[in-house]
């Protein structure tokens, strides 16, 4: 059994005039998080390895989980392969982890995570929103072998406060 988890970075600021991948976590991204945290610590068990895209607001948002979910520093891995917006180029990168890992958590952006999401899951959503947080069950031993998987849990910010 593999389990991916994918989540999209919290609301990021257009203040500053910075490039898109410099761009910070607006102040609503952290409350955000904490509440998808807080029912997403009831769910999750076992050993989660966390990957996230180089682009602050991404990186910042899974730093937030890995505080919360206190994931040791060996199970966080910054790829520079997470900055893309297209879903064949992030479902290559997902593919590409290890064996050994059982739980992966990808921290990335839109449309690829909404394109993951729905390729992937059997449950398809519009968007993934900011922060928006998908669990997804496969029967396989092999990330390789990816494909429609079972979707277990579904969290999105608005619908928790």
């Amino acid at each position: 059994m593999k389990q991916l988890i994918l989540v999209r970075h919290g609301k990021s600021s257009w203040e500053n005039n910075l490039p898109d991948e410099k761009r910070p976590l607006k102040k609503r991204a952290y409350n955000d998080a904490a509440v998808v945290l807080k029912t997403f610590k009831e769910f999750v068990s076992g050993n989660l390895t966390l990957w996230s895209s180089p682009a602050v607001r991404a990186h910042t948002t899974a730093k937030l989980f890995k505080e919360e979910l206190q994931i040791p520093e060996d199970r966080f891995t910054v790829k520079k392969d997470l900055y893309t917006f297209d879903e064949n180029q992030l479902l290559s990168v997902i593919k590409s982890c290890p064996n050994e890992i059982e739980k992966l958590m990808v921290f990335g952006h839109n449309p690829a995570m909404t394109g993951m999401v729905n390729r992937l899951g059997d449950k398809p959503l519009d968007n993934l929103p900011t922060t928006g947080l998908c669990v997804i069950d496969f029967d396989c031993d092999s990330w390789r072998d990816l494909k429609t998987g079972k979707t277990l849990l579904q969290l999105f910010p608005k619908n928790l406060r």
